[in-house]
C-alpha cells in the first residue's frame, strides 16, 4: 500500500508503560498491511546516538540536569537530520519510541527544569518537526515500576516521586496538545491496549 506522504508517529509514556511492546506489535501489523515502516527510538538510533545513550542511561557519576537535557537534544538533532527526515521524504511511516515529549516530561516535570526553555530547545533540535500523532501510554506509577523489574537503568532507578511527576507531565501535555496527543489506558492487558492503539493509528492512516 503506497501512502501519499510520510507519517511520523511517536510512542510515549513512563518507563514500564508497555509502549515498546505496542510499537513492535504495530510495526508488525502495518507491515502485514503492506505499509513500509521505520521502527526507531530515542536515544540511540544513530551511530552518534548509541554513544549518547550509553552515557545517558548508564553513566554512574552525577549529571547536571541541564547537561542531561542537552545530551538528549544532541541525540534528537542527529536522529531527525539523518533518519527521520529522510524516511519522511521516502513516504515511510515512522514509529518512534520516545521523542520531544519525553524531554518535557522527564527533564521538565520530573527534574523541575523550565518547560518553556525545553520546548524552545526541542524546536531547535528538531527544526520544528512535530509528530502527526503521539500516543501516550498511561499507567499507574506503582504498576509501571513493577513492570520494569529490578534491572533498572539510571532514570528507571529514580524514586517514585520522580516517576509520578513524569506521569503527570505526560497527562498535562495531552491536555495542552489534544490535536496531536492521544492517551491510551495502559493499565489493561496487552491485547486490549493493542486494539486501542490500532484504532488510533488506523484513523490517522485511513486503514
Amino acid at each position: 500500500m503506497e501512502l501519499k506522504k510520510g507519517y511520523f508517529i511517536t510512542f510515549e509514556g513512563a518507563d514500564g508503560c508497555g509502549k515498546t511492546t505496542q510499537i513492535k506489535l504495530i510495526n508488525q501489523w502495518l507491515n502485514e498491511n503492506s505499509i513500509d515502516t521505520v521502527l526507531t527510538l530515542e536515544p540511540g538510533d544513530t551511530e552518534l546516538g548509541k554513544s549518547l545513550r550509553q552515557i545517558l542511561l548508564h553513566y554512574d557519576k552525577p549529571v547536571a540536569n541541564t547537561a542531561e537535557a542537552f545530551l538528549y537534544l544532541a541525540d534528537r538533532a542527529q536522529h531527525v537530520k539523518y533518519l527521520i527526515q529522510p524516511a519522511l521524504k521516502d513516504k515511510k511511516v515512522i514509529l518512534c519510541d520516545r521523542y520531544t515529549d519525553s524531554t518535557v516530561a522527564y527533564q521538565g516535570y520530573g527534574r523541575g527544569e523550565d518547560t518553556e526553555r525545553i520546548n524552545y530547545l526541542n524546536n531547535i533540535a528538531t527544526e520544528g518537526l512535530e509528530p502527526d500523532l503521539t500516543l501516550v501510554f498511561d499507567v499507574k506509577s506503582e504498576t509501571a515500576q513493577k513492570r520494569v523489574g529490578k534491572d533498572k537503568d539510571r532514570l528507571e532507578s529514580e524514586g517514585m516521586d520522580f516517576h509520578k511527576k513524569v506521569r503527570q507531565g505526560y497527562l498535562e501535555l495531552a491536555k495542552k496538545y489534544p490535536h496531536r496527543i492521544k492517551v491510551i489506558d495502559a493499565n489493561r492487558g496487552i491485547e486490549e491496549v493493542f486494539s486501542s492503539t490500532k484504532e488510533a493509528i488506523g484513523e490517522l492512516l485511513n486503514l
